[in-house]
């Protein structure tokens, strides 16, 4: 029990670091944005504070976790709340991802014009951003819960979408292919789908002790 608190206590670090991180990317991103009259820039940084809050939700229950894990005065199961919390992370993932998609079709339809040089680059700054924190966020496979599975999928998950989007804008730079940038958040959406429907199911399943009846 007090291997698994010090294992809490330390992914509570981690994610406080990277939630610090991710929003100072998302503040520079948004103004970066504004400044450059850069609606997928502005996109973007709107997309990674969705991130911040999620993340930040894994910390706030790392925190309450430890906090009471030895009170004498209120009791509950702390496993729950970081299943609750990676749960409740995971339905933000799949929020985030549908709009995604339906902006990415919207996009495909109807085309706008992109300022393809600075969007690079701030993609690319958010790219380094999202590489350090999963870096920060690794952890080994004894050590995991699905509170710090979740904040790790998010940060996985916006590492996706920036290496997607540099690689969608580099060719549409070159090749002024603006719906490349629309095909790829539709690709995007589908994977941070599948992985939000995986999570939800895994923490739905602990948060109801749903298992399988040795019996039968």
């Amino acid at each position: 029990m007090v291997e698994k608190i010090n294992h809490h206590k330390v992914h509570e670090n981690k994610t406080g670091i990277v939630v610090l991180l991710t929003a100072v990317a998302m503040v520079t991103e948004i103004l970066f944005g504004y400044w450059t009259q850069s609606m997928a820039l502005l996109a973007d940084g709107y997309h990674m504070a969705s991130h911040v809050l999620a993340i930040g939700l894994a910390w706030v229950a790392y925190f309450f976790s430890r906090k009471y894990a030895e009170s004498s005065k209120y009791s509950f199961n702390k496993e729950k709340l970081l299943s609750l919390s990676g749960y409740t992370s995971a339905i933000l993932l799949l929020i985030i991802a549908v709009m995604m998609a339906f902006e990415s079709i919207a996009r495909l339809k109807n085309p706008v014009e992109i300022n393809f040089k600075d969007a690079i680059w701030v993609a690319i700054i958010g790219l380094i951003v999202n590489i350090i924190s999963a870096i920060i966020l690794h952890h080994k496979k004894e050590e995991s819960d699905l509170n710090i599975r979740s904040a790790y999928l998010h940060v996985l998950a916006d590492a996706l979408t920036s290496i997607m989007a540099i690689t969608a804008l580099t060719l549409g730079l070159y090749f002024n292919l603006f719906a490349l940038d629309a095909i790829t958040g539709i690709i995007s959406s589908i994977v941070i789908t599948k992985w939000a429907l995986g999570l939800i199911k895994n923490a739905g399943k602990n948060i109801i002790e749903f298992s399988k009846n040795p019996s039968i």
